[in-house]
């Protein structure tokens, strides 16, 4: 098996970047819906004496709510409906006339500005910047260039993958969601580092075995370790998915398909690319010569 798998491997790379080059296209096409930490927003909280389907009450509010908005159960009986600033200006005092059509208890109609304005949007983004550089800089002293490229695709890989799903199943980037992918950062630098390490170790100990052997070793001999701590992992993801309610789901979300494509990305990216970048034993051969004469070189 561990021979056969480099077909697997291979057609899992080209299966990854024709994912980027798709998710790319719904990202520039679709954006990624930012939420009311990035826009700000009209909110408005309502309790009702029955219970009623989401779907239901979605079409009734249509009847009221001129514009778009999003409607959130927060509990039994108890709803949110979000509106931008511009969507709620355009509709009005709807809430009024809501509440004496159903019967509903206001809880709350308030104005929240945005918890991200655009200096903090840009400082995230240049803060975002400069990590991927440390990341990338980290990698190239640790590895050898062809494995630091990899593990570095991998990273965009995620994200960008991740990003996309975000935009297609329209969940929106909230504060909570920005944590998540970068929590997907650091799990899935962590799942590359591990399988670089022992594709490093594998190919220059056994330098007479062909590279693809090689690699195929490194992924079984670290497989265990990846699914179990995968399988944990998403297992308390959809704890939190399940239980943690509206304000946490699209936290769990990203976690969740954040984990998925990490995993994916360190067999098929990180491990898959070195080899068709070109990695051999003989890439190893200065460098341990060097060491060997240092070791000697020491009293």
């Amino acid at each position: 098996m561990v021979s056969n798998f480099k077909a697997v491997r291979q057609f899992g790379l080209w299966l990854s970047v024709v994912l980027m080059v798709v998710s790319l296209l719904i990202i520039t096409l679709k954006g990624v819906p930012l939420g009311q930490d990035f826009t700000g927003g009209y909110v408005s909280e309502f309790a009702l004496p029955q219970s009623v389907a989401q779907e239901t009450l979605q079409q009734e509010l249509g009847n009221y709510i001129d514009g778009p908005f999003r409607l959130t159960e927060r509990g039994p009986g108890q709803w949110s409906v979000f509106q931008t600033p511009e969507a709620g200006r355009a509709s009005g005092d709807w809430l009024a006339s809501w509440s004496v059509h159903s019967g509903a208890t206001v809880l709350d109609n308030s104005f929240l500005g945005a918890a991200a304005g655009d200096e903090l949007i840009e400082q995230g983004m240049m803060a975002l910047l400069f990590a991927t550089l440390a990341v990338m800089l980290y990698l190239l002293g640790r590895f050898e260039w062809r494995l630091s490229v990899a593990a570095t695709l991998a990273l965009a890989h995620d994200v960008i993958i991740t990003l996309a799903l975000l935009a297609l199943f329209e969940v929106e980037f909230t504060l909570t969601v920005l944590a998540a992918i970068l929590a997907i950062i650091g799990y899935s630098l962590n799942d590359s580092i591990v399988i670089g390490d022992k594709v490093r170790e594998i190919v220059r100990a056994k330098p007479e075995q062909n590279v693809s052997r090689s690699v195929n070793e490194a992924i079984f001999a670290s497989m265990s370790r990846t699914l179990i701590t995968s399988l944990t992992t998403l297992t308390t993801i959809i704890s939190i998915w399940m239980m943690a309610g509206a304000p946490l789901r699209g936290f769990a979300i990203t976690l969740f398909v954040g984990v998925l494509v990490g995993t994916w990305s360190s067999v098929f990216i990180s491990a898959t690319l070195p080899q068709s970048l070109g990695l051999s034993s003989d890439n190893y051969l200065h460098k341990d010569s060097e060491e060997v004469k240092r070791q000697l070189a020491e009293p």
